[in-house]
């Protein structure tokens, strides 16, 4: 079986950013609102810092028209800046996302699937589906 581990090289986001159209993992921070607010105050509401899957981008518009620039995008659409910028959650760090097991590549479509998984898993055959 080959190896399931990698490395991640965290980039700070104040060092440099991605090349548009990377997809990332990004580090966000932030403050969650608080449970009981009736009007969002930032100094309220617990504060963050986790790993999100995101896409770098040069340019972004938002479903409201807004246009945003150098700017991270989850799959939600929800826009984070770098950290430095105004925005109530930043991304602190980037790092590239990690290779398929057993390969070089991020993604495998079709025909190429199978094979793939085959190698990531050496010899062994796939598991059985349940029910079986």
């Amino acid at each position: 079986m080959t190896s399931p581990d990698t490395v991640v090289t965290w980039v700070d986001v104040r060092d440099g950013l991605p090349r548009s159209g990377m997809p990332v993992a990004a580090a966000i921070t932030g403050r969650y609102p608080a449970e009981d607010a009736t009007e969002p105050d930032p100094a309220t509401g617990e504060e963050f810092w986790l790993v999100r899957p995101m896409v770098f981008t040069a340019l972004h518009w938002s479903e409201d028209g807004a246009e945003h620039r150098d700017c991270f995008v989850d799959s939600d659409g929800v826009v984070r800046l770098p950290h430095g910028r105004d925005s109530d959650e930043t991304v602190t760090h980037w790092a590239e996302l990690p290779t398929l097991p057993g390969g070089s590549t991020h993604g495998v479509l079709g025909a190429d699937v199978q094979p793939a998984l085959h190698h990531a898993w050496g010899t062994r055959p796939p598991p059985r589906p349940q029910g079986d």
